[in-house]
């Protein structure tokens, strides 16, 4: 099927300033940085645009940065960066595993971390670990600047907590000490694919007591989730073949997936159940 775009109005500012502003005045603008998904949603209509903002070239929102105590990702940050940054690699490895299970070379130095995340696509692939590593988010717009955690961003189905002519600006990763993480992704086949269910832990493990755990999925829910009562569960528990499985099936009932073209709700459930069992089990050395 061939689409044609509508006409759109095209603005490329060179501040995050002149771009809120652009995105306050201009009714029915939207922000784009790499594009890998508004002009896709703009072709097909699902989502009406008569203006594009392009914050692509914006210094402010890109680059990655170590800070001592944390990590900063500025939005614009093409996800190809992520995987290439050696910040990254060193203190966010589980960030740097869903990354690298997205899409094709080509894509991923087009797609912005940002624009993953505020697509709020239920299967966003950064937002299971970021959620894990308990990410802030720095948004900017016409009042200032605030900060919105990642656990409280992802409001509804493809919603938001960015208000009007908001911009999320970078997202900063506080460094915690983990003994063990796991990623695991599952699509329809193999490759670059979207998620049926994907599945982040992290733990910190101490003479096999389980300090703290978290353990965040995506595709089985209106949004992507964090499992709290399954981390509930194991915080403070000897690491155990039988912990891990209760509070793997304890996951089964905190998501709430859907039939849709890629899987059934049925097969989804079961797999938050398995791959949250596979990812405990590395995660917390219990292999």
């Amino acid at each position: 099927m061939y689409y044609r775009l509508p006409k759109i109005e095209y603005f490329r500012p060179k501040t995050l300033e002149e771009a809120v502003g652009l995105l306050e005045k201009v009714e029915g603008s939207k922000v784009i940085a790499g594009g890998t998904d508004i002009l896709v949603d703009a072709k097909t209509s699902r989502v009406r645009v008569k203006a594009l903002v392009d914050i692509g070239s914006i210094a402010e929102l890109r680059g990655i940065e170590d800070l001592g105590g944390a990590i900063r990702i500025g939005a614009a940050t093409k996800l190809q960066e992520l995987l290439e940054s050696s910040a990254v690699s060193e203190n966010l490895p589980l960030l740097r595993a869903a990354v690298e299970s997205m899409a094709s070379w080509q894509i991923r130095n087009m797609a912005t971390v940002g624009g993953n995340l505020c697509n709020a696509s239920p299967a966003a692939d950064t937002a299971p670990p970021l959620l894990a590593y308990d990410a802030e988010l720095v948004v900017v717009g016409p009042g200032g600047s605030r900060t919105v955690p990642i656990t409280k961003f992802f409001t509804g189905y493809r919603a938001t907590a960015l208000g009007r002519a908001e911009i999320l600006k970078e997202i900063i990763v506080r460094k915690a000490e983990w003994t063990g993480w796991n990623y695991i992704k599952l699509g329809r086949r193999d490759g670059f694919t979207l998620s049926i269910v994907a599945v982040a832990v992290l733990a910190r493990v101490r003479n096999g007591t389980v300090e703290d755990v978290r353990i965040a999925l995506n595709s089985v829910a209106p949004t992507p989730v964090r499992a709290y009562g399954a981390e509930e569960m194991l915080r403070g528990r000897e690491v155990s073949r039988g912990a891990l499985e209760r509070a793997a099936r304890e996951v089964m009932d905190e998501v709430s997936p859907i039939d849709d073209v890629r899987s059934t709700a049925w097969f989804r459930r079961e797999m938050s159940y398995r791959l949250t069992l596979d990812a405990l089990t590395k995660a917390l050395g219990a292999e």
